[in-house]
């Protein structure tokens, strides 16, 4: 038996081929833990809830508490379909969206902005990122009465007119073709029309998004529940008295006196190589009612007491008696007529022996 010796040049660079691919494939999980530890800390924009949200661009989806959430990153894209949403910023605050709505968010260190093309939205920063919103000709930026929130609401309504309220410290509207701004303050309400400074008029509340109603609420979670025990033993369970507590009586459904009708219809047919697909026979479909009875009732008991007698009513004058009618004739039944005629012969043969009897008394005369 003889054994194969490798040579001393082969075993080298099957060594050297080995410690490179090593050191390529760690190269390769080190760049991508780095870049994954990096991706959240520097673009990340905040955790959005809606019921009707669409994202699009960078993302992702965590887990908190066992709920997905939806994090948005620098460029994303997003689309309210129909309702609220609420985005919960990374550095603190939070922006609420009343839809329908489209904008994107893109962020640079502490620098947040916001394109909205379309819908409302309401900040409320106390500490956190810097906020600049635009639109397609303003620029808008909320600005801090000293160290005070900005607490500000920016939208579009109906007619397609742009509605500006600073409900906390001012807001600053520069127009981005000509460069002209002004300052709405504290609780003013303006109306823009076609992105004009100025054509600026009061706003009358046109544009609303309450953050009370944007706030989220998490979906109620199901716990699995162990099924109780139904035993007689579980249901009769002693307490410390001594007592023992006997299971309550069910109150059955009551049963529905309604009719209930059937219908029995035969299976449909579907052929696939046929043009025209045969028709249901209508003859060969059964209707089924079905009704419950009710049983006859019958009422049982008794009068008791006595029944008052009524007093025939006496008439004011003196009546004649009335005549008194002949008593209708009854039928004579066959044993009466038997008994009559047995006592005809009767008289018969009585008056025969009574004529006899004086013919013999007139004789011995």
């Amino acid at each position: 038996m003889s054994f194969r010796v490798i040579p001393m040049n082969s075993r080298r660079r099957a060594r050297w081929l080995f410690a490179g691919v090593t050191a390529l494939a760690g190269t390769a999980v080190l760049t991508a833990l780095t870049a994954r530890s990096e991706e959240p800390a520097s673009d990340s924009v905040g955790i959005i809830d809606g019921a009707a949200v669409a994202v699009t661009g960078p993302m992702r989806v965590e887990v908190v508490a066992g709920f997905p959430r939806t994090v948005l990153r620098s460029g994303s894209n997003v689309l309210i379909k129909s309702g609220t949403a609420r985005l919960d910023l990374t550095g603190g605050g939070s922006i609420s969206i009343c839809g329908p709505a489209h904008f994107s968010v893109l962020k640079a260190g502490n620098q947040v902005t916001v394109a909205l093309d379309s819908g409302t939205i309401h900040l409320a920063i106390e500490q956190g990122p810097a906020v600049t919103i635009y639109t397609p000709l303003l620029q808008i930026q909320p600005i801090a009465i000293g160290d005070g929130p900005q607490d500000a609401l920016v939208g579009f309504d109906a007619t397609g007119a742009m509605c500006v309220r600073a409900y906390r410290g001012a807001v600053r509207l520069e127009q981005q073709l000509t460069g002209q701004n002004i300052v709405v303050p504290q609780s003013a309400d303006v109306l823009l029309v076609n992105g004009q400074l100025d054509g600026l008029r009061a706003g009358g509340e046109r544009c609303s998004c309450d953050p009370q109603l944007t706030k989220y609420s998490r979906p109620p979670r199901l716990e699995l529940v162990p099924p109780t025990q139904t035993s007689e033993d579980a249901n009769s369970r002693p307490l410390g008295s001594g007592d023992v507590i006997s299971p309550l009586p069910l109150d059955k459904p009551a049963e529905k006196e309604a009719p209930v009708y059937q219908f029995f219809i035969p299976p449909l047919i579907y052929n696939a190589n046929a043009e025209v697909q045969p028709e249901v026979d209508t003859s060969k479909i059964v209707v089924v009612r079905r009704v419950r009875v009710r049983p006859t009732l019958i009422f049982q008991g008794r009068v008791e007491g006595e029944l008052p007698v009524s007093s025939a009513p006496v008439s004011a004058a003196p009546t004649s008696p009335a005549p008194a009618r002949p008593a209708p004739a009854k039928p004579i039944k066959p044993a009466a007529q038997a008994n009559n005629a047995t006592s005809m012969v009767d008289r018969v043969v009585h008056f025969v022996r009574k004529l006899w009897s004086r013919g013999v008394g007139e004789l011995s005369r």
